[in-house]
């Protein structure tokens, strides 16, 4: 018996990286898996390539499982309505949706284009609310669902060069709370996972001295995406029905669980805050509590790793 048995999950993504993986695992667990996958490269562009969702969906059938490819792109809402209504059709259900479809377009804020913004907008955070809004209604009828999308280190924590990518990528986890507040009652969960994992997107990260290369290598030998996507599976599957509204971080043998955003301190004055008051009172109280410009320093390797743009 399988964590999924008996479930139909839709993975977008799924031809490459942690997408791929979550569709192997799901389907070895019981799930029927549809694959979704646009077939496009690293920055979105060269759509139309179906093999990586056929690869993933013959060897799920090889191993005595069910698959359907679908290679239409989350940011057209249509299309994942689409997406549902072919897995009601072919599957008699849809139970779980996991979400790592995504693209780069890197770049310092000052030179980044409108195309690069928009485009990245429209596949992380537009798209998660295209799988999102196309399927919650069909989980609160049936009372019951499950969310598995995806952040980063990039929004959670920040990355130079990734503004559109970390904006994204904190709007994401800001949906995700919200859908699962909304819904709990419903028993839909949702669900985020901030993954560190050797990906096309990883490796497309430039090397800027010998200790990134370093940790690079680590990073390859170590940290496979089927351990994140093993995360989503499980999260995915009923097993998981007591987790809601949480950010993971997978990379690795390591798993986290994220703190997420509330006041770590309040000052009061009596008549309210002036701006002297708030420059030559305030703001020095405050500074010790303020949050590092820097990355944390890692506290092992792969923690490290976990610099890298991943997810």
């Amino acid at each position: 018996m399988g964590l999924l048995d008996g479930k139909v999950v839709l993975v977008t993504g799924g031809g490459r990286g942690i997408g791929r993986d979550a569709c192997l695992i799901a389907a070895r667990e019981g799930a029927k898996v549809m694959v979704n996958d646009l077939g496009a490269g690293l920055k979105g562009d060269d759509a139309g390539d179906e093999s990586p969702a056929q690869e993933v969906a013959r060897l799920i059938k090889e191993g005595g499982g069910k698959a359907l490819i679908n290679s239409e792109s989350v940011t057209n809402y249509a299309a994942c309505e689409a997406m549902r209504d072919e897995c009601l059709k072919e599957f008699g259900g849809l139970h779980a949706v996991i979400n790592p479809a995504g693209i780069l377009r890197d770049g310092m804020f000052h030179k980044m284009s409108e195309d690069d913004w928009d485009s990245v907008i429209d596949v992380h955070l537009k798209g998660s609310f295209n799988v999102c809004r196309a399927t919650i209604e069909h989980f609160r009828e049936q009372d019951g669902g499950a969310y598995v999308l995806f952040s980063s280190t990039s929004g959670l924590i920040g990355n130079i060069g990734q503004t559109n990518y970390g904006a994204a990528k904190m709007g994401i986890a800001g949906l995700s709370r919200i859908i699962a507040m909304e819904n709990a009652t419903k028993n839909i969960r949702s669900n985020v996972i901030a993954p560190g994992a050797w990906t096309r997107m990883t490796e497309s990260v430039p090397i800027r001295n010998e200790e990134h290369a370093k940790r690079r290598e680590m990073m390859r030998q170590q940290m496979g995406p089927e351990k994140p996507a093993a995360l989503a599976v499980a999260l995915a599957s009923d097993a998981a029905k007591d987790t809601n509204g949480q950010i993971f971080g997978a990379s690795g043998d390591n798993i986290s669980i994220y703190s997420q955003p509330r006041p770590i301190e309040t000052k009061t004055k009596e008549g309210g805050w002036g701006v002297g008051d708030i420059v030559g009172e305030l703001l020095p109280a405050l500074t010790p509590k303020y949050t590092p410009m820097t990355l944390r320093p890692p506290s092992n390797p792969q923690d490290g790793a976990r610099k890298e743009k991943a997810g």
